[in-house]
């Protein structure tokens, strides 16, 4: 997306859940938040820390316009699979996690145990559940397709009304699981 190996471009977009501020290094998106407020900037400035190092942030709404405009197009109701490169920082399991999560289809859901169970490590729950919570890119891997094996919401890093309503915009309520 941007050049140079050490800029973080961003841009920021309304949408029906608030706004969302999206990020992305040369490779691709690396983090989605639903808030622009301080704390986030904060939380972001940490996990850049954490995952590349030093970085530069820059505004750059004309590079990081193609991922918004697949985000408008999946909150119109017209895309179903979002075509862009990712950037993926986390750990070994966690990027395991995320990978099982992209393979759920749109409109469905699936429980923490079927991911772990998916993944080979049926004991693995706890651990699923960890790695979804700290998905970076929310919505284009769809962590929000991830209830409760009793059904339930379960928690959701932008909360339960935001991840009601994607389910909602994906037709996935009530709930439509598959093994």
């Amino acid at each position: 997306m941007v050049t140079g190996s050490r800029v973080i471009a961003w841009s920021e977009m309304e949408s029906p859940v608030g706004p969302i501020v999206i990020a992305a290094t040369n490779k691709g998106l690396c983090r989605l938040d639903f808030d622009r407020g301080e704390q986030t900037r904060i939380g972001r400035s940490l996990w850049a820390k954490e995952w590349i190092g030093s970085i530069r942030w820059e505004r750059n709404d004309v590079e990081l316009a193609p991922i918004v405009q697949q985000l408008k197009e999946y909150f119109d109701g017209v895309r179903t699979q979002f075509d862009l490169p990712v950037d993926l920082y986390g750990t070994a399991f966690q990027k395991l996690v995320w990978r099982q999560l992209q393979g759920i289809p749109y409109g469905e859901v699936r429980s923490y145990k079927d991911i772990a169970q998916a993944m080979g490590a049926p004991k693995a729950v706890r651990a699923v559940g960890g790695a979804n919570n700290k998905n970076p890119v929310s919505i284009v891997v769809p962590c929000h397709r991830v209830i409760g094996s009793n059904g339930s919401l379960v928690g959701y890093g932008a909360g339960l009304k935001v991840k009601e309503f994607l389910l909602g915009l994906e037709g996935a309520l009530p709930y439509k699981a598959q093994a």
